[in-house]
């Protein structure tokens, strides 16, 4: 007797992992042993990746990571003349798959995950430039790498602005068994290399039930304008059949904890002066809209995710809504090439099974 399949492999295990954790039912998130809560704004990106990358034979210090990521950035930059149109794609994601998948595999894991972690930015950053007309602009080996991923979009990066994009790197780094982290994993496991698979997982990420709604959340909040009329635009998104952006999440049950972490990164860049409008707007909605949400749907929990606050504290940076998603692949490509590792380590060929239900031979019928 065929057995019932589980569609989504919901509630499917399909590895052990010692990189994150997501407990949806308390709205907590652990990142390397840390509360996202903790090592938000108070760890660097590269003290990050040192945690992540803890068990990638040649880990190093934070200070060592910082040394050989910013020579990567510059070598990176380097290669941007030899990969033809890819960085002239009209999407970023398109330009981020292109110029990556033309990256040598050869070298260590160490080697290829600061690579790949480096030119990710560099690309990143060089295809904004070149969509608005401009040359890209050169990586400074010597700055972090979050600020010199703000420098490389918008020039030189105040120090507000990029400690801002150095918790949002943080908080995206790594969340569990996620589509492209997934994908990034299955790739992993056919002893593939690691360029392979961060190419795969950026295909996932470009999907919008993954990867692509921030910026939409901004867009709603443009449509709205005012935190008055936040109600009533909710409830004719709600009656045309619309998804609310920004609310609600497939794991979570409450509200998103990486919600809290960037709200509260765009509360600390107006107290050092970077004010926006959109903070004040964007909590009024969001008490809108859980509002209107628990009327419609009062036996599903649906509350602020992650992209609710990233659209807010990315435009508060003062960075492009079209480059939204290349950012989140900046800061997620950690997590992806600590999963990578993990997989070569642990774990063995993901080959699930399929259940046919298609016709069978005629013979067969008879």
């Amino acid at each position: 007797m065929a057995q019932s399949s589980t569609s989504g492999l919901d509630g499917v295990v399909v590895a052990d992992t010692t990189l994150s954790e997501v407990d949806g039912e308390r709205g907590r998130l652990i990142i390397a042993g840390h509360d996202v809560e903790v090592i938000a704004g108070r760890s660097s990106f590269e003290e990050l990746c040192r945690d992540l990358w803890a068990a990638i034979p040649g880990a190093t210090s934070a200070p060592e990571l910082r040394r050989a990521l910013g020579q990567q950035r510059v070598w990176a930059f380097e290669q941007i003349g030899t990969l033809g149109r890819a960085l002239h794609a009209a999407d970023g994601m398109d330009a981020l798959r292109g110029s990556l998948g033309q990256l040598p595999s050869r070298g260590s894991e160490w080697e290829l995950a600061v690579r790949l972690t480096a030119a990710t930015a560099v690309f990143a950053g060089a295809w904004w430039r070149l969509r608005e007309g401009l040359a890209p602009l050169p990586p400074d080996p010597a700055a972090g790498h979050a600020e010199d991923l703000v420098s490389m979009l918008r020039g030189k990066a105040t120090a507000h602005r990029a400690a801002g994009l150095e918790a949002y790197l943080v908080t995206v780094s790594d969340h569990g068994m996620n589509a492209s982290t997934f994908t990034a994993r299955v790739i992993a496991s056919t002893g593939s290399d690691a360029v392979s698979a961060i190419v795969g997982a950026i295909g996932a990420l470009k999907g919008p039930l993954h990867g692509g709604a921030p910026g939409p959340v901004l867009d709603m909040l443009d449509a709205i304008g005012q935190p008055g009329a936040a109600e009533g635009w909710l409830e004719g998104e709600l009656l045309a059949g619309r998804r609310i952006m920004g609310m609600g999440h497939r794991i979570y049950r409450t509200r998103d904890p990486r919600a809290a972490v960037l709200e509260q990164a765009v509360e600390r860049l107006e107290k050092e002066g970077h004010r926006t409008p959109r903070l004040e707007l964007a909590r009024a909605v969001e008490r809108a809209a859980e509002d209107v949400l628990r009327r419609k749907h009062p036996d599903r929990p649906l509350r602020a995710n992650v992209e609710f606050y990233t659209a807010v504290l990315l435009d508060a940076l003062g960075l492009p809504r079209e480059a939204f998603s290349p950012l989140f692949a900046c800061g997620r490509v950690v997590g992806w090439l600590a999963h990578v590792d993990e997989q070569r380590r642990t774990g063995r060929l993901i080959r699930p099974e399929s259940r046919y239900v298609g016709a069978r031979p005629a013979a067969e019928q008879a």
